[in-house]
Order: structure tokens, then sequence, then C-alpha cells
């Protein structure tokens, strides 16, 4: 048996503050085209203001978890970050829904196929939108 790393990016593109991008079909693609058969996908937002979940994927639901989201964190808080913004965002509230989420999912791959659930789907969650351009990293660990 023999092991091997493969990796890839996908580029993202938001639009509003808070969203929720369903990765599943794109990842899912990508796997089948690697041809692994059997191994361990991890997938990873490189960003500290957002982030990679595994959850159902229902529209209402997903309003549902931006409104709570919003609610967790606000962004017109008068928070300290704010006040010496890196790049001009204030998003101090971006960075403290982050401690709450994973920068990144493992999904185990067997016969070719991501192992989900009926209702689970792969979501990448930004937090700090709209932003023209973000990345996800997936690095495919392969056992042949």
């Amino acid at each position: 048996m023999s092991m091997r790393i493969l990796t890839h990016q996908l580029a993202v593109a938001t639009t509003r503050p808070i969203e929720i991008i369903d990765l599943t079909t794109d990842v899912r693609a990508w796997v089948r085209d690697c041809g692994v058969q059997h191994g361990l996908l991890t997938v990873m937002s490189p960003h500290t203001t957002a982030r990679i979940t595994i959850n159902e994927r229902e529209a209402e639901l997903q309003q549902d978890m931006i409104g709570w989201l919003e609610q967790l964190a606000p962004a017109d808080m008068p928070y300290g970050h704010n006040r010496a913004p890196v790049d001009d965002r204030l998003n101090a509230h971006a960075h403290l829904l982050g401690l709450f989420l994973n920068a990144s999912e493992t999904i185990p791959v067997s016969h070719g196929e991501l192992e989900l659930g009926g209702w689970q789907s792969l979501f990448f969650l930004e937090l700090d939108g709209p932003r023209a351009q973000r990345e996800v990293k997936l690095h495919l660990l392969a056992v042949e």
C-alpha cells in the first residue's frame, strides 16, 4: 500500500457580508477527476474571516444560520479591533465569529466518493464579504 498527496485550490467570490456557498459539487467533481478510490480529503480556508463547515443545504436553514451569526456578533458594535483595522475593513465581528467555526473539515473518501451523510453538504462561510476572491485549499491523502 502506498500513499500520495494531491492538492487543488478553488476560487470563491462572495457578494454579501455573510454568505454560505455550497462547495459540494465542485469538490466531488475534483475527487472523481483525481481517480482516487480511498483516502482522506481536508478542505481548508486560509482566511481568518472565512470558514469551512458541513451542514444541511436548505434555504430557510441557511437564512437562519446567517441571522444567528449576525446576532451572535453584530457588525456595528464598538470592537477594539475596528479602531485600527489592518486593511481598512471593520471586521472584528468576522474574526469573533471565526472563533466558533472550523477553518477546515476532513472527509473520508471511499470508493471514489465523499463520505457525506444524506443531508450533508460542504460549505464555505464568508464572514467578511463581499470579497472578489477567496481561496479554498483541498488536500487529498490517497491510499493506493
